[in-house]
């Protein structure tokens, strides 16, 4: 390192405001960047507002060169995780950097020395702290604006981690459908599973929002408790997650499936806020909070697509026909709409192969992919 840097844990208030900053100033001239909102970034590393930290500890770091911030990383310990996964896993996540090696070399060390320290082998991620919180490393698909709540980094970041001696772990990908007309199959199968009698699809209540929100965490948990790293939310996690999604929720583009009254499937669509985030140029106010932006919902066309985050059915019901109902269901609702810049789904695990199958008998094409690294501690 040069003598004119520093090493600098995150110990008082201004240090936490100049980490938060780090990406948005690091990358301010990138045209496909979008800069985060400083209450959300706040909201993930601030020990008194992410519930992760009840039962979870991290440790910021940033490089500095008199003063000006030119990485920063997150070392993590998830106890919750490792019980699950019978692991000694540890993770990173908020990395940040110039194009520097020498940078990147100094933060992935600190990050492993500082997990090393807490008794763990590996160093896994990006992953912000949890899985219901962005996860990867974009290795492709650098031409277009990250949807919302999704990563997006530079076209030289894998090139850092990999000199760093992290290499890939899992591969996650994101899809994409123009809302082109579905397949005719598709229609009849759909047809065919919605009269049946016991099976109910409907679009979500908002008037009963959080109890609605207790049937998707049902479908949520069920769906993806074997999938890789999968963690079940605490009872906070899962509030803060769902007042977050709240003000992007439109009713129309969220359906839940149902048989004899249990929630048993599940697909959630939101407009992408990441294009009113951008139209501000970067202008976001000091607090910037997700509900001021879903106001601009209101005022198309601001905002054209939208993104699939959740889209799942309960493992004994799989295969049923119920995944194609709620996948037409929502196309219909979206091609009635005003958002008609295309949907993106995901992401999904790279072997995944039903799911990925599915989508690509849906007419979705693989648009972007997010790379797991992991490095033995």
């Amino acid at each position: 390192m040069s003598s004119l840097r520093t090493l600098d844990p995150v110990r008082t208030r201004h240090d936490l405001k100049r980490f938060v900053e780090a990406p948005n100033r690091l990358h301010a001239d990138d045209p496909v960047f979008v800069p985060s909102l400083p209450s959300e970034a706040r909201r993930l590393v601030d020990r008194e507002l992410n519930p992760f930290f009840a039962y979870g500890e991290a440790e910021l770091f940033m490089v500095r060169d008199k003063g000006k911030v030119l990485g920063r990383i997150a070392a993590v310990d998830n106890p919750r995780h490792n019980a699950v996964h019978q692991a000694r896993d540890g993770f990173f996540c908020q990395f940040a950097c110039v194009d520097d090696p020498s940078v990147a070399e100094t933060l992935f060390d600190a990050a492993a020395q500082w997990l090393r320290g807490r008794g763990l082998e590996t160093m896994v991620g990006p992953v912000n702290f949890t899985t219901h919180e962005e996860c990867g490393l974009l290795v492709e698909g650098f031409d277009s604006a990250p949807r919302v709540m999704m990563p997006y980094n530079p076209a030289y970041y894998p090139a850092l981690l990999e000199t760093c001696g992290l290499r890939k772990a899992k591969d996650l990908w994101a899809w994409s459908h123009d809302l082109s007309p579905l397949d005719e199959r598709l229609l009849r199968i759909a047809g065919f599973v919605q009269r049946r009698k016991r099976l109910s699809v409907r679009p979500l209540d908002l008037a009963d929002f959080d109890a609605e929100a207790q049937r998707i965490r049902h479908v949520y948990e069920s769906a993806w408790r074997h999938n890789w790293g999968f963690t079940p939310a605490t009872d906070e996690e899962f509030a803060v997650l769902a007042r977050r999604l709240r003000p992007m929720i439109d009713p129309r583009f969220v359906h839940l499936a149902e048989v004899a009254g249990e929630p048993v499937g599940v697909v959630l669509v939101v407009p992408d806020v990441n294009q009113a985030v951008a139209a501000m140029h970067g202008n976001t106010t000091r607090t910037g909070r997700l509900v001021d932006l879903a106001r601009m919902l209101l005022a198309p066309p601001t905002i054209d697509r939208t993104r699939a985050m959740l889209f799942g059915v309960v493992p004994r019901l799989r295969g049923c026909g119920i995944e194609t109902l709620l996948y037409v269901r929502v196309h219909e609702a979206l091609k009635a709409s005003a958002y008609q810049g295309g949907v993106e789904l995901g992401w999904t695990l790279e072997d995944n192969t039903a799911v990925n199958r599915f989508l690509e008998a849906g007419g979705c094409t693989r648009a972007k992919t997010y790379r797991i690294y992991q490095r033995a501690l």
